[in-house]
């Protein structure tokens, strides 16, 4: 047999792993954060990366995903949504038939939410540090975790779009100065003016005037509003641009 043959056959060596990102939004100091963890090991190189673990035997990628958040962050209510699979092809030449290669493959399926950051608490312990890091201030990131990082934001930033995800982590009641603040921290400032932004959502009928107002700073009495999901509803399977 032709030993390109004899490689083509060969199955490739799997390894796969989950990693997390989890955004969260600070609006006291209008920061975008992004969860990452460092190992004690790794101290001295100031390396940190996203929260991720090795997929271990009988245990699914949700199952793996929330296992590791689960020793590093508490939140009410964390919603994972799959992301996008990652790999990389690995050539070991170690091999002891002269002509052939072993190809290892490290598959890295990643994960994404967005959580409250009012409501999250984080877990470090005796291997790891773990922090809330500004998305325009990373550190050093563990080689292979900044596309996944630059992904995950991607998401995010289309899901403002089209989805009331922002309504999961903001409060109850809000105004829309607050609404229009949350999507500039995410977005930047230049997104959309508050004016069209306004009136855009209003439009789409979903959020419902409390007539309730409250007095946030100079200015006048802002009202407060209400998320209204069986509103919303009606509107999911239509095409929507909220900016």
């Amino acid at each position: 047999m032709n030993p390109d043959e004899n490689n083509f056959n060969k199955q490739a060596n799997f390894t796969v792993s989950v990693d997390n990102v989890i955004f969260s939004v600070d609006t006291q100091a209008n920061r975008l954060l992004v969860l990452l963890v460092k190992n004690f090991q790794q101290l001295s190189e100031n390396i940190w990366g996203l929260p991720e673990t090795f997929v271990r035997q009988g245990e699914s990628l949700q199952t793996a995903s929330q296992r590791i958040l689960a020793e590093k962050i508490w939140v009410k209510n964390l919603y994972l949504e799959q992301l996008y699979t990652f790999d990389q092809v690995n050539t070991d030449l170690s091999d002891l038939s002269e002509n052939s290669q072993v190809n290892s493959i490290h598959l890295a399926v990643s994960y994404f939410a967005l959580v409250r950051y009012e409501d999250t608490r984080l877990m470090a312990d005796q291997v790891n540090s773990i922090a809330w890091y500004d998305l325009q201030k990373l550190p050093n990131l563990v080689s292979g975790h900044q596309p996944i990082l630059a992904y995950g934001y991607q998401r995010l930033h289309n899901k403002l779009e089209y989805s009331p995800v922002a309504f999961d982590v903001l409060p109850e009641l809000f105004t829309l100065g607050e609404l229009y603040q949350f999507y500039t921290i995410v977005l930047g400032e230049n997104f959309s003016d508050y004016s069209n932004f306004r009136s855009r959502l209003l439009k789409l009928g979903f959020l419902r005037d409390t007539h309730i107002k409250v007095s946030r700073g100079a200015g006048r009495p802002a009202s407060l509003y209400r998320f209204d999901a069986i509103a919303f509803d009606q509107l999911k399977d239509k095409p929507l641009v909220f900016i």
